[in-house]
């Protein structure tokens, strides 16, 4: 996964985290005012608002702008009608035929779901990857592009919504471990029959768990879904902690982009800087 890159990068990224534990005062906002954040790619730009229902993504994002962390990154995940992508360090001199995705700062943020907030278009929310605690990337983001939906595709959407969390659920429960001890180290000895086997026993048993709260999407955010669009079974699962105000047609712009099988696009898409609005 590292290449001979591995040392500049883990420099880089520790000043990137020191940097970010250095200015968390700075990034004190007043909850009658919404920080605002200009995104520039090669495909226009794009004005993102942050939401203040999410304190700790909020100054995470703002530290990381403010340090130049997202400077000549890449978009290196792109699906139409789904999402773009950003915000792996080892973007910004992959190489073509490079596998992106893993790079990182050296933390996570904790989750912060909000029931008013969700994945409508346009919305800025935190990648991760499969924790107990649905920790959020500590850098990694993706922009909603999503499609529109109709009442029985959503009702579709609400059930993966409500395995999801019957999933965490299931995890959270601390009699699981073992179970999840045997996935993770699948995952790190790359043995995928042996992940496979456990996650699917994982989802198994999980999907039996009646004793937590379903979630039913809201009347206001089904009216969003099926005239804006969005992707609402990521609802509950993935923080969101800001949305697109101008430049909508970027993300479709940068979502039509043709990628490679692992949805790379096969001309690189820069973020070229982002700056705060003072």
């Amino acid at each position: 996964m590292k290449s001979k890159g591995f040392i500049y990068r883990s420099f880089f990224l520790m000043f990137i985290f020191i940097s970010c534990a250095d200015n968390k005062i700075e990034t004190t906002v007043e909850e009658d005012q919404n920080m605002q954040v200009v995104l520039d790619t090669d495909h226009g730009s794009m004005v993102i608002e942050l939401y203040n229902e999410t304190p700790l993504h909020r100054d995470n994002f703002i530290n990381l702008v403010r340090n130049h962390a997202y400077d000549s990154l890449l978009f290196h995940r792109v699906i139409d009608q789904f999402m773009i992508q950003a915000g792996d360090p080892d973007s910004r001199r992959a190489r073509v035929n490079d596998t992106l995705g893993n790079g990182d700062v050296p933390y996570e943020v904790a989750a912060e779901f909000h029931p008013d907030l969700f994945h409508k278009k346009g919305v800025i929310a935190a990648a991760r990857d499969d924790n107990p605690q649905r920790a959020s990337s500590g850098m990694q983001f993706y922009i909603v592009q999503g499609k529109v939906f109709n009442d029985s595709t959503l009702d579709l959407a609400q059930q993966r919504i409500n395995n999801m969390q019957a999933v965490a659920y299931f995890k959270s429960k601390q009699e699981r471990e073992p179970m999840l001890d045997s996935l993770v180290e699948a995952q790190r000895n790359g043995d995928f029959e042996a992940y496979r086997k456990w996650q699917d026993q994982l989802h198994e048993q999980a999907l039996t768990q009646t004793d937590f709260k379903s979630y039913r999407i809201p009347d206001y955010q089904r009216e969003v879904y099926t005239t804006l669009g969005g992707t609402p079974h990521l609802d509950q699962s993935y923080t969101v902690f800001g949305e697109v105000i101008e430049g909508l047609e970027v993300i479709d712009s940068i979502a039509k982009t043709p990628t490679n099988p692992l949805n790379r696009p096969i001309k690189d898409v820069h973020i070229l800087r982002m700056e705060i609005v003072e």
